[in-house]
């Protein structure tokens, strides 16, 4: 339990290390805004991909790992009708319900990997856990980061708009131990939990994070960042395993 928490809240406090910057400047630059984005989708196609599936066809099937997956996907895609997309290339100037939505944006997007870092430390393997709260908080920084520049862009204090970003992430330290909590007691629920979040990831990588990082005439300097968060994960897990 204290490595899941330590697990957890390392990685919840990461958005709001990510948005740390914000204090500094109030602009990013197409250019480095893509690489974080290419950066964060290598991040979770390596954890989907070498970590969660690996681990969870270890505990049971392809056809457990299949609903897992398609769970996944189809929870992240009801979610995202519900759920404003984030362009922070076009400001809007209405504060209240624009910077609330997106909040709420970041809130629900927090839970299944908050989940995912719960169940994972509920797995047989110790290290996965570690890894997957690595791979979700390295992730975490980027999106962190652009939220506290679109609440900035509302004419919101850059202070205001860190904190709200940091805080945002505390709903995954409640989600990891919510995750924790069910796959502890309730038998067979861990490759399900793994196979969801590695569905969650990769909707998350193939709908937003690659499309919007090959949208400004950066898809080669993209690619190479997209490699280099993949093989960054590798490397992280290695050490951990």
């Amino acid at each position: 339990m204290e490595t899941l928490l330590i697990g957890s809240i390392c990685s919840a406090l990461s958005t709001g290390l990510g948005a740390l910057p914000i204090l500094f400047f109030k602009k990013l630059t197409h250019r480095w805004r893509d690489l974080l984005l290419a950066f964060t989708a290598g991040v979770m196609v390596s954890a989907s991909m070498f970590g969660l599936i690996p681990q969870a066809l270890d505990v049971s099937n392809t056809f457990v790992v299949s609903v897992g997956v398609m769970m996944g996907v189809t929870i992240l895609s009801l979610m995202e009708k519900f759920i404003p997309h984030i362009d922070v290339e076009r400001p809007q100037k209405v504060i209240s319900d624009k910077a609330f939505l997106v909040v709420a944006a970041l809130l629900l997007h927090n839970i299944p990997e908050g989940l995912s870092v719960g169940v994972s430390y509920a797995h047989v393997n110790p290290e996965l856990g570690a890894i997957v709260a690595i791979g979700i908080g390295l992730q975490n920084m980027p999106e962190g980061l652009l939220v506290a520049l679109f609440l900035s862009y509302q004419e919101i204090s850059r202070w205001k708009a860190f904190l709200v970003a940091t805080l945002t992430g505390v709903v995954e330290i409640f989600a990891a131990l919510l995750g924790y909590g069910m796959t502890h007691y309730v038998q067979g629920l861990v490759p399900y939990g793994l196979s969801f979040a590695a569905g969650a990831m990769m909707f998350i990588v193939y709908k937003e994070l690659i499309p919007e990082s090959h949208g400004d005439g950066n898809e080669r300097i993209s690619t190479f960042s997209f490699i280099f968060g993949l093989l960054a994960m590798i490397v992280l897990m290695d050490l951990f395993s």
